[in-house]
């Protein structure tokens, strides 16, 4: 009983601190795409670090839509991928080449 107390507040301490970790904007697109119907394919949120700043890659509800890197205000940054022709908006092409991943930070699993 000791060991799983005691995980279960290791367990706590680490969700809240990625919590602390994830812009309030973001916890904020997170709620309001939870109060959707489940996207297809589900929604998926990623932190990068692309040209020496943090960015949210959001995943798109639906095909030919751009798939959007946002900063920790979610202003708009650039598509690197989606859209009619899959290439995104031409404004980070070198996206997927130079980022680096930083984490999950949030996948729809309902």
């Amino acid at each position: 009983m000791k060991y799983f107390s005691a995980c279960l507040i290791l367990l706590l301490m680490f969700s809240s601190c990625s919590n602390r970790l994830t812009p309030s904007c973001i916890r904020a697109k997170i709620s309001e795409i939870r109060s959707q119907p489940k996207w297809n394919p589900p929604a998926q949120i990623d932190e990068y670090e692309y040209n020496g700043r943090k960015v949210y890659l959001i995943t798109a509800d639906c095909c030919d839509q751009y798939i959007v890197a946002v900063d920790g205000k979610c202003s708009y940054i650039c598509a690197p991928s989606g859209g009619i022709r899959g290439t995104g908006d031409g404004k980070c092409s070198d996206f997927y080449e130079k980022a680096r991943h930083i984490r999950l930070v949030w996948k729809d699993d309902r």
